[in-house]
C-alpha cells in the first residue's frame, strides 16, 4: 500500500456531498451546477458517439480539438498557439495538474503554492517528489505581496503551481499581482503551471489574463484549461494543456502513461464548443453573476457578511464579520446536520496555519435552490 495515499483523509467535498445526499440537504457546497449544460454541445457528443469513432484518439488528442484550443485561445485570449505543437488534452484538468507536476518535477525541487489551495496539489507534489513551500494568503483581500514571494521563493525553487482565478476564495488576481509574480519567475528561474479552469467564469466585466502572456512567461508557463467548466459539464472530465513545446513534451510523456487519452466522442464536442461565439460566454457569466447576486443579497438580508466573488461558481461568508462565534467546519458540519444545508469549510483548503472563519458555497444553482440555502442559513444563525 503506498503511504503517500493511503493516509490521506476522504475530500472535504465528498464527506459534505455524502452528508447531503444521506440528510436530504441543500447541496451549497460541491461545485457543480444543477443545470444540464448547453443542449448543443451535448448533442455534438451524442452526434460523435452515434457517427464518429469510438476506438482510441491520438494521445495528444483529436487534431480538431487541439486546432479549436489554439484558436480559441487566439480569439479570447491574444495567444498564439500551436496546435501541433503546444497543445495536448488530458483526462480532466486534474489529470494535466498530475501530468504536469510528474513530468516536470525533479526529487527534491521546491515548488511554491499559495493557500488557500485546491486539495490535489499537495498529493500530487509529494508523489512526484517535490518539496511544497506554502504561501499564506488571506481574507478579505487574499492578495498577492512582493513581500510574501521574497520570503517564499529560495533558490531550490523550480515550479510555482498557479491558481487564477482562485478556488475557494474567488478572487481574480490583478495586473499588478500577475506581474509581480511573472517577475519572480523570470529572475528565479522558476516554471509556473497555471491551473486556470475558471478563466471563463469572471464577473463585473473583468477579463481573463493568463500568466503566458506576460512577459518572460511565453516559455515557462505550462496553461491549463477545462471544457468541464468552460461548458458547466463538469462530469465530462476534458482537460487542455498549453505550453511551449518543451515543456508540452515532458507533459505528454507523463500523459501517455496516466489516462494515455480521452474519450473521442467529448473531444470532439469541446471542439464545437470551443467555437461558439462570444455571445455565448457572454451570456454564460451574466447568468452566473445573477445567481451570485441572488444568493449574496438573500446571504446579506439575514445578517451573513458576504465577501467578494470576481470569479469561478463560489463566495464565501465570514462568520466572525456575521456574528458567528463557531469556526468553519463546526459550523459546516452543524449546518448540514441540523439546519439541513451544506457548505465546504475554507480551512480544508489550508495544509497549514488555517484561516478559521470563512465558509465557501457555490452560486451555481437554480433560483429555487438558492432560495433554500438561504434559508436554511439563515435557520444556521439563529440556531448558532
Amino acid at each position: 500500500m503506498n503511504p503517500t495515499f493511503a493516509a490521506l483523509p476522504t475530500t472535504i467535498f465528498e464527506v459534505m456531498s455524502g452528508l447531503a445526499r444521506e440528510l436530504g440537504a441543500v447541496n451549497l457546497g460541491q461545485g457543480f451546477p444543477d443545470s444540464a449544460g448547453p443542449e448543443d454541445v451535448r448533442r455534438a457528443a451524442a452526434e460523435a458517439v452515434l457517427n464518429g469513432s469510438n476506438q482510441y484518439p491520438p494521445m495528444a488528442g483529436l487534431p480538431v480539438l487541439r486546432e479549436a484550443a489554439a484558436e480559441h485561445y487566439a480569439r479570447h485570449q491574444g495567444l498564439a498557439l500551436d496546435p501541433a505543437t503546444e497543445v495536448i488534452v488530458t483526462s480532466g484538468a486534474t489529470e494535466a495538474l498530475a501530468a504536469s507536476l510528474f513530468g516536470l518535477i525533479a526529487p527534491g525541487d521546491e515548488v511554491l503554492l499559495f493557500q488557500p489551495l485546491y486539495d490535489a496539489y499537495l498529493p500530487l507534489i509529494r508523489r512526484a517528489g517535490g518539496v511544497p513551500r506554502l504561501l499564506r494568503l488571506e481574507p478579505p483581500g487574499w492578495r498577492i505581496t512582493r513581500e510574501a514571494l521574497a520570503a517564499a521563493f529560495t533558490e531550490r525553487t523550480r515550479l510555482v503551481v498557479f491558481n487564477n482565478p482562485l478556488n475557494p476564495a474567488a478572487r481574480v488576481f490583478d495586473g499588478e499581482e500577475l506581474a509581480l509574480l511573472a517577475e519572480f519567475c523570470v529572475a528565479r528561474d522558476a516554471v509556473a503551471i497555471c491551473d486556470e479552469v475558471w478563466e471563463h467564469v469572471v464577473f463585473d466585466g473583468r477579463a481573463h489574463t493568463p500568466l503566458i502572456a506576460l512577459p518572460g512567461m511565453r516559455d515557462r508557463t505550462v496553461k491549463i484549461g477545462s471544457a468541464g467548466k468552460i461548458f458547466s459539464l463538469t462530469g465530462w472530465k476534458v482537460g487542455l494543456v498549453c505550453a511551449a513545446p518543451q515543456l508540452i513534451s515532458a507533459v505528454a510523456k507523463a500523459h501517455q502513461f496516466l489516462t494515455f487519452t480521452t474519450p473521442p466522442n467529448l473531444q470532439a464536442a469541446v471542439a464545437y464548443g470551443l467555437s461558439k461565439d462570444a455571445a455565448y460566454f457572454e451570456g454564460m457569466r451574466r447568468d452566473f453573476a445573477r445567481s451570485r447576486d441572488r444568493l449574496t443579497e438573500g446571504l446579506r438580508a439575514e445578517g451573513y457578511a458576504v465577501l467578494p466573488s470576481e470569479g469561478t461558481y463560489f463566495l464565501s461568508i465570514d462568520l466572525a464579520a456575521s456574528g458567528v462565534d463557531m469556526d468553519d467546519e463546526t459550523f459546516c458540519l452543524q449546518a448540514v446536520k441540523e439546519a439541513g444545508v451544506a457548505a465546504i469549510p475554507v480551512s480544508s483548503f489550508y495544509a497549514e496555519n488555517p484561516v478559521r472563519s470563512v465558509v465557501r458555497l457555490c452560486f451555481a444553482k437554480k433560483d429555487e435552490t438558492l432560495d433554500a440555502g438561504i434559508e436554511r442559513l439563515a435557520r444556521a444563525r439563529r440556531m448558532f
